[in-house]
Formats: structure tokens, C-alpha cells, sequence
């Protein structure tokens, strides 16, 4: 057994990656009689800044091990943090042990995700930023965060350096400080397991998770949530997604699902060689109200592009959200001035574009990272049902969907066009949805209605004289002939939609009569 020792100063652990702030912290707690401790890095940078700090192996006696993956899993340190400070014996076998009183703990994380979010970041790379001793400390103190202060992100000095000039402690700011740190440790293990389950170079795992951890930092706390009387807050594990607010009035939670809905209407489907091909050259423009589609348009021009798709439909378009895929000029922001809009997002704005869109007082005006929309196509997809979560990974592109031409008279080149526009629009439009489109434009499109004749019926009619013509998409079966009936009746010349009903042969039959272009497909797009 060691001599009994009598060590009763106070200490203070840093060991930090971000070191911001960490100085100052460190040096005042050093003037009020503080013993500093901290780990490799973090002490040379506290002994430049004029800190007389001491380094981890003083205290436990053994140097840091195996390259640094072993510095502060020791008993002199993890003995030192969790320890009763109002028990005798716990107070006892301290002293006896030569550990010290570390009432401050200053830890944050090795930068795992920042890591990761690099593209060329390798496993071996990502591996070795998996910290070890920082998650334990962060969780040892936060466990007894009545006696020990855990601060892990430099947001919290000045409140902590508040409190020592003061001599006021706030028991709830230190269980606030052992939440943000509980929650850090968990959102930092979500974002390991995540990474390791992910396939090689994939966005997504190869199977879905065995565990799903949804813990997220908060973003923002919005004004309401779908209704004024609800609260609501934003949570997202990379805020550099949000979409920068240029002008316009605080976001809410239905301007995030509209948007969310909005982006995903640009990202375009893969098409096959017989299908044809949508050129990048074109701009596409979608505009939603309620996450669903009002209207969408493919043009060479982003300020053709924007004017038609809000004029598919520019009654359902009044306060819905425009986003699109090109820079947003002055012929673009002119043709959207006379509208009502809730939202305008685009990858870039010029200054002419924003002199105009910001006359609107309460326009919001978002600039959205390019490739946010392909992004979040292939991530895994959330929702909540029964109290639990439901996952799944987002449609595939229909590249690898058999399409097959089931009438007598096959689609013509236009019509193939129309038909590949109808099909990757349907697929964002809540079930039973229809689209009806033609050159590059949706003429009409009809959501969640409980039959799909109704569906038909509805797009038919916002199309008018338009649907003449035109291709129309489904996004489930016919599951008698009334509905394609009813977009031939409107004037559709050609119709796509799944196969699989048991009245397929009903269906087919009737599309030969009525001389129109029937194409299978062999996927189906229920968005519920």
C-alpha cells in the first residue's frame, strides 16, 4: 500500500481540439489557485499562451502509450472526476491514492466527422480519430456534474468564468453542461457507427442499420411547428446543409418540409437509351405547395424555366416555394416579382436577382450548396409511426427499371420525352398521384386522392386544353380500365404506369381501342 497523502488542491483536466477560448479559461483558473493538467497538444498550446500547465504523465506517471491512444485512461485521472466529494471514505481513499480534486473538466472530441467529410479521408484516417479517452472523461464528469464542471464546447467558458468571479454556482447551467456533453458523446458514437456500417464509397450502408440513432445537434429553433400554437426546433448532424438565408423572415417547419420537397423535385432520374435523355443544359424549376407539386419545368433559360413552372399552375403556386437548379438572374426574378411566394432557393442569385427579390419584404431568399439535391436523393429517408421510426433508402434512379411498351402502337420520340418527364416527376407526388405533361412542362398534377380516377379526373382538368396530346404518369396500377379511360378522354396520348394489376390485361385491351401508347414499368413510386 502507497503512504497515506494528503492532496487536497483543486485541478483542472484540458484536453482539446478545438482550443479556442482555452487559454483564457485556463490561465484564470490558474490565478485562483487551480492546478492545470492537460494532455499533449492542449499543454503545449496552454505553455505558449503563457500558462504554467503540466502535462497528464506528471500526474499519473505513465507517458502517454501506443501513439498517443493512451494518455488519460488511468485511475488518477478517471479516480479523480467521479469520486464523492461529500462521502468520507470516497474522500479517504483519494488522499490514500495520491489523486487529485479535478472539479473542472475541459474536453472536446478529436474531429471525427470533420474528418470524414473529406473526400479523400481514408478508414485508417477516420479510425484514428475515433477518440477514446475524450468520450470517457466527457461522460465521467458529466455523471457528476453536482461536483464537477464538464464544459465541452468553448460556448461555455464565459458562463463558467461567470460563475468563479461571482461565486454563484447554477445547479441547472451544470446539468445543462452534463446534457450538452451526454449529448455530444451520443451524437459522436451515431456518427462512428454510421461511417463503419457505410458500404465503400457509398452513401448509404449496404443493410440497413442494426440500430438507428437519430442523435442531432440543434440547429435552429424555428417560430412554430406546423401550426402557430406548436413548438418546433431544427436538428441536422452537418449545418453547412441548411440552405443560407440571403433575405426574408424567420424559416418555420413547414417552409422546411416544402423546401426539402422542393430540392428533391430537382434531382433527375437516370433515364435509359430507349427512354431518351434529359440534357444537363437544361435548368429545371419546381414549385410546391404543401410538399406537393404544383408545377415543374426543363428549359435551356432559368428565367423560362421559373415562369413556366409557376405558370403550370399559377393558382395552387400562390404562397408555395420556387426552387431551381440554376443561377437565379434578372429575367428569372422579374418573371417571379408579381407573385406571392413563400420561398425562392437556388445554388446562386445574381446582385440584379437579389436588388429585385428583396423588395418583397417577406420573401425568404436561399442560397442552397450545389449537389444538395442528388445529396439528399441518396441518403437514407426518416419518418415516425406508432411512436417509432421507419428507414429506408430513397428510390433508386429508374435506369434499372424494366419498361415495357404493352400497346399496339408504340410512343413516339416526343413522347418518350414526356413520358421520362411525366415518370421522374410522379415519383415526388403524394399517392395516388398523376402528372400530366408535355414539352418539358407539367400541365397538370393531381396528389393524394383516394381513387385514382378522381387523380386523373383532377390533373385533366388543370391541364384543359394542355393534356391534348400529352403523357401522363401514374404512380401505381390501373386497377381497371376508368382511369386510363379518363386520360385518354382528356386527350393523353400515351400513359405510363406499374404493371402488376390483376386487371392488366383489362387495361391493355383498352388502351389498343382507344389508340393511344401504353409503356409498363416495373417499379412503382407510392409516396405516403
Amino acid at each position: 500500500m502507497p503512504e497515506a497523502f494528503e492532496h487536497s488542491k483543486r485541478a483542472a483536466l484540458f484536453s482539446l481540439s478545438d482550443k479556442r477560448g482555452a487559454d483564457g479559461l485556463a490561465r484564470e483558473l490558474h490565478e485562483r489557485g487551480v492546478a492545470i493538467y492537460a494532455t499533449g497538444g492542449t499543454r503545449t498550446f496552454l505553455v505558449e499562451a503563457g500558462v504554467p500547465a503540466q502535462d497528464v504523465e506528471d500526474l499519473t506517471g505513465f507517458p502517454a502509450l501506443f501513439g498517443g491512444r493512451v494518455k488519460t485512461l488511468h485511475p488518477k485521472v478517471f479516480g479523480a472526476i467521479p469520486y464523492d466529494r461529500d462521502d468520507p471514505e470516497h474522500v479517504g481513499q483519494k488522499d490514500w491514492y495520491a489523486i487529485p480534486a479535478l472539479d473542472t473538466i475541459v474536453v472536446n472530441l478529436y474531429p471525427f466527422e470533420a474528418t470524414i467529410a473529406r473526400d479523400d479521408a481514408t478508414l485508417a484516417e477516420a479510425i484514428e480519430q475515433i477518440d477514446i479517452g475524450g468520450v470517457s472523461l466527457l461522460r465521467a464528469a458529466a455523471k457528476n456534474f453536482a461536483q464537477v464542471a464538464v464544459l465541452s464546447h468553448p460556448s461555455q467558458y464565459d458562463a463558467y468564468l461567470d460563475e468563479l468571479r461571482s461565486g454563484e454556482r447554477s445547479d441547472e447551467r451544470r446539468r445543462s453542461w452534463a446534457v450538452a456533453a451526454f449529448e455530444r458523446t451520443a451524437e459522436y458514437d451515431a456518427a462512428i457507427a454510421h461511417y463503419l456500417a457505410a458500404s465503400a464509397g457509398g452513401a448509404l450502408p449496404d443493410e440497413l442499420p442494426g440500430a438507428l440513432s437519430l442523435t442531432l445537434p440543434l440547429v435552429q429553433r424555428l417560430r412554430y411547428g406546423t401550426n402557430p400554437q406548436s413548438r418546433a426546433a431544427f436538428y441536422l448532424d452537418r449545418p453547412e446543409r441548411v440552405p443560407e438565408q440571403l433575405h426574408g423572415k424567420a424559416l418555420s417547419y413547414n417552409n422546411l418540409l416544402d423546401l426539402d420537397a422542393t430540392l428533391r423535385l430537382l434531382s433527375r432520374a437516370a433515364l435509359g437509351a430507349e427512354i431518351g435523355s434529359q440534357p444537363d443544359r437544361f435548368v429545371r424549376a419546381a414549385v410546391v405547395k404543401h410538399t406537393v407539386p404544383c408545377g415543374v419545368a426543363q428549359r435551356s433559360r432559368v428565367g423560362k424555366a421559373v415562369r413556366d413552372a409557376v405558370e403550370a399552375d399559377a393558382v395552387s403556386a400562390f404562397g408555395g416555394i420556387v426552387a431551381t437548379d440554376g443561377v437565379v438572374d434578372a429575367e428569372a426574378a422579374t418573371a417571379l416579382a408579381p407573385y406571392f411566394l413563400e420561398i425562392v432557393a437556388a445554388p446562386g442569385f445574381t446582385d440584379d436577382a437579389l436588388a429585385i427579390l428583396r423588395r418583397k419584404k417577406n420573401l425568404r431568399v436561399m442560397r442552397y450548396v450545389p449537389g444538395l439535391p442528388d445529396e439528399l436523393a441518396r441518403e437514407l429517408r426518416v419518418r415516425s409511426a406508432l411512436g417509432g421510426i421507419l428507414a429506408e433508402d430513397d428510390d433508386p434512379a429508374f435506369d434499372a427499371e424494366a419498361w415495357r411498351v404493352v400497346s399496339e402502337r408504340r410512343p413516339t420520340a416526343q413522347e418518350w420525352h414526356d413520358l421520362a418527364f411525366a415518370w421522374d416527376v410522379v415519383r415526388h407526388v403524394k399517392s395516388n398521384g398523376i402528372v400530366i405533361a408535355s414539352g418539358g412542362t407539367t400541365r397538370g398534377i393531381c396528389a393524394g386522392q383516394t381513387n385514382r380516377v378522381s387523380a386523373v379526373q383532377i390533373a385533366a382538368h388543370r391541364a384543359g386544353e394542355l393534356a391534348r396530346g400529352a403523357a401522363c404518369a401514374s404512380d401505381g396500377f390501373f386497377p381497371f380500365a376508368d382511369g386510363l379511360q379518363a386520360a385518354a378522354e382528356a386527350g393523353c396520348s400515351a400513359v405510363i404506369a406499374p404493371g402488376g394489376s390483376v386487371r392488366d390485361d383489362e387495361v391493355i385491351v383498352a388502351a389498343n381501342a382507344l389508340g393511344i401508347s401504353l409503356v409498363f414499368s416495373s417499379h412503382r413510386y407510392f409516396l405516403h
